[in-house]
């Protein structure tokens, strides 16, 4: 860290703490021995969502809880639980260190967190995601729900 006061490249930490999601260093020249304060912070980089289109924009976490809302409206899914699975999700992307993830991807992993949360917003949520334009592609879903179903109950 370049000290403010001379120039000098060089300074020891001589206090660090948390500050306000931040980490405050006090800092000292070990040339001109002044001290001095820096704050840290985690650079979190930006994603990038790959549409079906092939056109790529910001990953919306509020877009996102959007769209669960409306798969859960009336269905005892809290917010609470629909921001842990967003957090979930940015969560896997920050570890995995992604900078791009596709609208599949992400509706993958919301599919996977609804079908263990709530059936109903699980198939609500397929549907769209799915783009289901008959009857046979929600009894498809359904049959696959009941045969995942019959498999936990047989395993219990």
């Amino acid at each position: 860290m370049v000290c403010p006061f001379c120039g000098y490249d060089d300074s020891k930490v001589i206090d660090s703490r948390p500050y306000e999601g931040k980490i405050r260093r006090r800092r000292e020249c070990i040339k001109c021995g002044k001290r001095f304060t820096t704050f840290e912070s985690i650079e979190i980089p930006e994603l990038l969502v790959n549409k079906k289109d092939n056109t790529f924009e910001r990953f919306n976490r509020a877009k996102l809880i959007q769209s669960m809302s409306i798969a859960v409206k009336k269905r005892p899914v809290s917010l609470s639980d629909i921001n842990r699975i967003v957090d979930s999700i940015e969560n896997y992307c920050m570890t995995n260190m992604l900078s791009q993830i596709t609208t599949s991807q992400i509706g993958d992993m919301v599919l996977s967190y609804l079908k263990e949360l709530d059936k109903v917003a699980y198939v609500r949520f397929a549907s769209v995601y799915k783009d289901f334009s008959d009857v046979e592609s929600f009894l498809d879903i359904i049959s696959e729900l009941r045969g995942s179903d019959d498999t936990d109950s047989s395993s219990h």
